[in-house]
């Protein structure tokens, strides 16, 4: 892989099958109910000491009082007109370079494929300069660090120059970003919106999980969409946030990661699709749920504060070509060239009322439109040799077990590559992908572990995470090495049924082959192959690095961390991961 790729996975020695991922989100149970517990004593209580029993009552006085704020109810919905997407025009920059790929007879899109996270990076703050009439963003997280504050701040200059700034975020991440979100707010041509807002506690992690609990049924519900569309003409898609660690800034650990930067009818479809989240009844202006207590100036003088240069420096200069040859995209647009894949493309995401829950959507006599995971089935199952599966998460459950089973009698080969249980940022998931990973490999699935001691000793991933932990976060599949489906959408449970997300479908052999370079799926040395120990039920991990070297025990994870996992996997339920 060439130096600076950022992107690195997955090997298959055959062509592999999301039959696999089908069922893994086929397979997953549609209901989930609440655990409940409850706790029963017996005997008699020992005496308290008095300081101990008014601590005592004033710790429940606090408790009980973030639980009732966490219990009320969200605003009225006030009814206003809906606010709907600017078209791109030839009258403004990027219209008039996106005008070849705008309406092709053929009905093709454009795509430029963005594994490098510096290029990633790059693209946006490009866009961002170079907008002359809308800016619309729609993320899962916006990071309270460098590379955030960075993006609110450009966006602020935009709102400035006259842009119409639209910016919608998931809520669960907000925490202690009122402040800034409220300065932007304060800008003229800027509006913020929430999706499933947390109503009270909202400055601290700690009642904000209370009001989660208080509220888990609306609460558990989020928007994972990651999506950025610039003057109706270029968007981007995948599955990189807006925080450091998804474009290699952060010192602790960073993600390896893929965008596509799109043009033509397909950034049309995802400005409808923004539109249709930004105008749902589960979206809330920002100034709904938190009242300023400062004036507008005020807001604006300390919105400025916490995001200057001092706080959140721009990167550092991107390199002059990417892995496939190509300059930054700061670079094309300066030159007034645009240069992109021609590839059919169409974009689907779930409604945003699907964080009503599944039977919500039916109320009324209306059928539920399908979800994301739903509709991606259809294009597994037309997989005529091999699907290839790269996600941080993957959860088969026990019907995707049998559809595996069944695309493999029919000689479909299936890759996976995930990560090992010691990187990822999510260790209960990967436990409960454990349970099914000796099921998958005597089926023949062949399973890649992403590994940071692994990335550690590749020369070119080296250079590029230096001594922070390496860990997967892309979130594509692909088919027949010909489509792609690249977004937001997680193999497992959450991302299938629980989260909202969205993704693009992209038919070109071009684009495919060069998803393929990125991810070195035919020449990976940065992780851990899986398979059995000959003879026997139990996995083994391989090395890619040339040495081969065989592992018995989860790599870089020990006993305690394993023993501690599997206890917590025994009170959370799968469909809940």
């Amino acid at each position: 892989m060439p130096a600076g790729t950022g992107a690195a996975l997955l090997a298959h020695t055959g062509p592999p099958e999301d039959t696999g991922t089908a069922d893994i989100l086929n397979g997953v149970n549609r209901r989930y109910d609440a655990p409940r517990a409850a706790l029963s004593r017996r005997g008699r209580s020992m005496p308290l000491h008095p300081r101990a029993f008014h601590a005592l009552l004033r710790c429940l006085g606090i408790v009980l009082a973030c639980l009732l704020s966490a219990c009320a109810g969200l605003p009225p919905h006030a009814s206003a007109p809906a606010v709907t997407a600017i078209p791109a025009s030839p009258a403004t920059e990027l219209g008039r370079l996106t005008v070849p790929y705008a309406n092709p007879p053929d009905g093709r899109s454009a795509a430029r494929v963005m594994p490098q996270a510096a290029f990633a990076l790059d693209a946006r703050l490009a866009l961002i300069r170079h907008a002359q009439t809308s800016l619309d963003l729609q993320y899962y997280l916006l990071g309270n660090d460098k590379t955030g504050k960075l993006i609110l701040r450009e966006l602020r200059d935009a709102a400035q120059r006259g842009v119409r700034v639209r910016l919608l975020l998931d809520d669960f991440y907000t925490v202690k970003l009122d402040p800034m979100l409220l300065g932007l707010s304060a800008y003229p041509n800027v509006e913020v919106r929430l999706f499933n807002p947390f109503v009270s506690g909202r400055d601290h992690a700690a009642t904000r999980w209370m009001g989660f609990f208080a509220d888990f049924h609306r609460l558990n519900h989020r928007m994972h969409n990651k999506l950025f569309v610039v003057d109706g003409a270029l968007a981007i898609a995948g599955g990189r946030n807006l925080a450091d660690e998804y474009f290699l800034r952060s010192r602790d650990a960073n993600f390896i990661d893929l965008d596509m930067l799109l043009a033509g009818p397909v950034v049309n479809e995802l400005e409808g699709i923004f539109d249709t989240y930004w105008n749902s009844e589960v979206v809330y202006p920002l100034h709904a749920v938190v009242q300023p207590t400062e004036s507008p100036e005020a807001l604006r003088t300390r919105f400025d504060a916490l995001t200057s240069p001092a706080v959140a420096p721009p990167p550092d200069p991107t390199p002059e070509t990417d892995v496939f040859g190509e300059p930054p995209l700061s670079a094309v647009l300066a030159s007034g060239k645009l240069t992109l894949i021609r590839a059919r493309a169409d974009a689907v995401a779930d409604a945003p009322t699907k964080a009503l829950g599944l039977d919500a959507q039916e109320a009324g006599g209306r059928q539920r439109p399908p979800t994301l995971a739903e509709r991606m089935l259809g294009l597994f199952d037309l997989a005529k040799s091999d699907i290839t599966i790269v996600s941080p998460y993957f959860i088969p459950g026990d019907a995707g077990m049998e559809h595996i089973r069944r695309l493999r009698a029919r000689g479909v080969q299936i890759s996976v590559g995930t990560n090992s249980l010691a990187d990822t940022d999510e260790p209960l998931v990967n436990i409960n992908y454990n349970n099914y990973r000796v099921a998958m490999l005597k089926e023949g699935v062949t399973l890649y572990e992403v590994s940071s001691t692994q990335i550690r000793r590749s020369r070119s991933l080296r250079r590029v995470f230096g001594q922070s932990r390496g860990r997967l976060h892309a979130k594509l599949a692909m088919i027949d090495r010909e489509w792609i489906l690249v977004g937001s959408l997680n193999f497992d449970p959450r991302s299938a049924y629980i989260n909202t997300e969205v993704g693009v479908r992209i038919q070109s052999f071009e684009v495919a082959h060069q998803v393929i370079d990125a991810m070195q799926i035919d020449n990976v040395d940065s992780v851990y192959k899986v398979q059995l120990k000959p003879g026997t039920d139990q996995v083994q991990w391989v090395s890619t690095d040339g040495d081969n070297a065989v592992l018995d025990d989860e790599p870089d994870a020990n006993l305690f961390v394993r023993l501690k996992l599997l206890m917590f996997s025994w009170f959370v339920p799968t469909d809940l991961l």
